[in-house]
């Protein structure tokens, strides 16, 4: 019966109480006695007087947490450390839960004050979470439960401010390709001015993988007995292009689609799984360049850097990323990243065009540095045919198209690939390094009757 009663200010045992003192008063009334009635209005009086000095008399707190490390990649840990101290005397029980979203599961609840307090007199506690899904979450407030030191009172409370856990897209291993040409592992590429040294003069280095024959130094060559290459031309940074589509319309999934496939993550992002696989897919490229020196561009179908809609960028007008601490920025403005709604008709002006002229211009100013990758969804045949002109901007282009049925997209690979980009179309199932691998497949690099679709493994 007592579960029944309200329990936000008094527990069972104050309502006991109340109900005792108040069958004392009635029972006094009846029986005509002193000594009841003082009881009735004490059993009543103490727990009401028990809630009133616990509202008025309860401490503040000072609530810190970090995390260690402060951000983490998906399906990875990190711990928690919470800092809780008190201001003022407490004299009753403090039962303490973290808000943590749905996500990460059952909220981790503890004691105050912690039987190991801190050299400060702060109550430190522990916790690790897990995420196996990206994204920019909201960690605490911490809820408390304050508690009369008779066990017939409670006040709840919100301490603390909330912080915010990144969790960025884990990269997966690729592959090695073509897609980084002859450029070697070094971060060095030949430009296509050369010197016209003599047979004496001319620099030489070893031969590596990749290097066309034609460079090599025989004379070099023969006094060295290993292949020794010229080295004559001028050497500058490779830089790759990351075109990638975020438009809600390209990645939305069909109605024949499985519920599984066409339901979006159960979070604040706008996202369905074709794009948590194309995240995937720029983040895991993006790693597979820089570990090679290269210096990455991030662009959207509307020639905008890349990045700027997420949430979690550090700098969200920022496009280009180099190094390690750029692929670390590169990473963490993934985390939030979600799909564009469709604008709609405007009735002020046309639409911009996605592969239209913005991204044509934008790609002209680093013509032929490095290659290009497009991360697109669904595709018309007029946007394939834009997309297609832009092969001419990079030294090689690459396309990866990810939808539900990739069979169903040979006519739109047909228009990459007449246009120079070597097209692959694949599903949300597909493993990304096989997709990544067939860039060098045989099939890739025959008339438009080849086969350039790939769908589930098995």
């Amino acid at each position: 019966m007592l579960e029944k009663l309200p329990s936000s200010v008094l527990t069972g045992r104050g309502w006991g109480l109340c109900i005792a003192g108040t069958i004392a008063l009635i029972a006094a009334e009846i029986l005509g006695r002193r000594d009841l009635l003082h009881l009735g209005f004490f059993l009543v009086l103490l727990p009401l007087l028990a809630a009133l000095a616990l509202h008025l008399l309860k401490p503040g707190f000072d609530v810190g947490r970090t995390f260690r490390p402060i951000s983490i990649e998906t399906n990875s840990t990190t711990t928690v450390r919470l800092s809780v101290r008190a201001h003022g005397s407490l004299g009753g029980i403090v039962t303490m839960a973290e808000q943590l979203p749905q996500r990460f599961g059952e909220a981790p609840t503890f004691k105050y004050p912690s039987r190991s307090p801190g050299r400060r007199g702060q109550s430190l506690y522990e916790y690790k979470l897990r995420s196996s899904h990206r994204g920019l979450y909201k960690i605490g407030p911490v809820s408390a439960e304050f508690g009369d030191p008779f066990g017939l009172s409670r006040h709840q409370n919100i301490l603390g401010d909330v912080d915010r856990l990144t969790v960025t897209p884990a990269p997966l291993d690729l592959p090695e390709t073509s897609v980084t040409g002859s450029r070697g592992t070094d971060g060095s590429t030949a430009t296509r001015t050369q010197a016209n040294p003599s047979n004496d003069d001319v620099m030489t280095r070893e031969y590596r993988h990749g290097d066309p024959m034609r460079r090599v130094h025989w004379p070099a060559t023969a006094r060295a007995g290993e292949l020794m290459v010229r080295q004559e031309e001028s050497v500058t940074t490779p830089e790759a292009t990351i075109i990638m589509d975020q438009r809600a319309a390209s990645f939305s999934s069909s109605a024949f689609t499985p519920l599984a496939e066409s339901t979006p993550a159960k979070d604040s992002l706008l996202t369905t799984v074709n794009f948590e696989w194309a995240v995937t897919a720029a983040v895991s490229i993006a790693h597979h360049l820089v570990e090679r020196n290269y210096a990455i561009r991030v662009l959207d179908s509307y020639a905008a850097p890349g990045l700027r809609r997420s949430a979690s960028s550090p700098w969200p007008e920022e496009e280009e990323f180099s190094g390690s601490a750029g692929l670390h920025n590169l990473s963490e403005s993934l985390a939030a990243l979600e799909l564009e709604p469709d604008p709609g008709p405007s009735r002020t002006s046309a639409p911009a065009r996605a592969f239209g002229d913005a991204l044509m211009d934008k790609l002209a100013m680093h013509k032929l540095r490095g290659p290009l990758v497009a991360i697109t969804g669904r595709l018309s045949h007029d946007e394939a045919r834009e997309l297609a002109t832009a092969a001419e901007y990079g030294s090689h282009a690459f396309a990866l198209m990810i939808v539900d049925r990739p069979n169903d997209s040979e006519s739109v690979l047909d228009i990459l690939r007449h246009g120079g980009w070597r097209a692959v179309a694949v599903n949300s199932r597909t493993p990304l390094p096989s997709a990544w691998s067939y860039y060098d497949a045989p099939q890739t690099h025959t008339s438009s009757t080849a086969k350039t679709t790939i769908g589930t493994r098995t």
